[in-house]
């Protein structure tokens, strides 16, 4: 069985837009930055709304899927003599066939797509969330 054992993934360059819930400015408002909001939204989410680099150590044979999406493949490697030697991956019904136990390093472009309005809500009431919090404890 194909398990990904690693995933190294790229800061996006920008997140996408999201309108937040209109609010006065208090005196001294220092708001949590909108990307920390996004990242934590993103911990539990596996798709991605902007491109960024992903790369997946992945061991074992058989079956296999991007654990992300949407994702593009750019390259496959095989851990081959003590090098890492260029391979393509046949398809599967699952996604891709990994034909041997490897270990695989598979470089992806992840990311794009509009934002459903479940999410962007999410990360307008997370960021009010924190921006409440950082509040509380100003004084």
């Amino acid at each position: 069985m194909a398990t990904t054992i690693k995933q190294i993934e790229a800061v996006p360059a920008s997140y996408p837009e999201t309108t937040l819930y209109p609010r006065e400015v208090l005196a001294g408002d220092n708001p949590p930055e909108l990307s920390q909001v996004w990242q934590r939204i993103e911990s539990y989410i596996a798709y991605r709304y902007t491109a960024r680099a992903v790369v997946w150590t992945v061991e074992g044979e058989g079956d296999w899927t991007p654990p992300l999406a949407p994702a593009t493949i750019a390259t496959v490697e095989k851990w081959e003599g003590g090098a890492w030697v260029s391979v393509t991956l046949p398809d599967g019904p699952y996604g891709y066939c990994l034909p041997s136990d490897g270990p695989y390093r598979i470089t992806a472009d992840v990311g794009g797509g509009d934002v459903p309005a479940g999410v962007s809500d999410a990360v307008a009431r997370l960021y009010e969330y924190t921006r409440g919090i950082s509040e509380q404890f100003k004084g």
